[in-house]
């Protein structure tokens, strides 16, 4: 074989790998739908703006778990009955048994490993990636997650930014 071939395709590879890289860099992490239609009307304005509950109250595992949680339907079902709130559709689901089929807003890619509770512990607010979800109606994811975001963020809290914090 020439030289020249086995050049021209070590550079043609380089140039493949480059272009790899710097795709993963700049695309979105998640391509699904920004506001997903949800089978509950539920109002994180009025819940976290209105009454002022705080994430961790309702997403109780983001401080112990790599998952923040969505709340059971008792857990729903323990306030809403005290304060003499009833929602038909939420009972609806209680009496059939039945989990509410929640849409995911934020979905990551399963090579990616984000712990809400080294993010929790380190100090970083739910705003930092949520936004201002007291205001939102309806959720709304509220940023583009691509590894440079991530990235930056984790150059300016001086958090490591090794591969394997981040990618199993």
């Amino acid at each position: 074989m020439k030289k020249s071939w086995l050049i021209a395709g070590l550079v043609v590879a380089a140039a493949a790998l480059v272009a790899g890289l710097a795709l993963m860099y700049i695309l979105p992490l998640d391509l699904r739908d920004r506001s997903p239609v949800q089978p509950l009307a539920f109002s994180h304005k009025l819940h976290a703006g209105v009454d002022g509950i705080h994430c961790l109250f309702c997403h109780r595992y983001a401080a112990r778990s790599p998952v923040a949680g969505i709340p059971a339907m008792s857990f729903c079902m323990t306030c809403h009955p005290l304060f003499g709130l009833q929602i038909k559709e939420l009972e609806a689901y209680v009496q059939k048994r039945k989990p509410i089929p929640w849409v995911r807003v934020y979905t990551l890619p399963d090579h990616v490993y984000f712990p809400h509770m080294m993010h929790v512990r380190a100090g970083i607010v739910c705003a930092t990636c949520h936004g201002d979800v007291a205001a939102m109606e309806p959720l709304t994811r509220f940023v583009d997650l691509k590894m440079g975001w991530c990235l930056n963020c984790h150059r300016q809290h001086k958090a490591s930014i090794d591969c394997w914090t981040c990618h199993i």
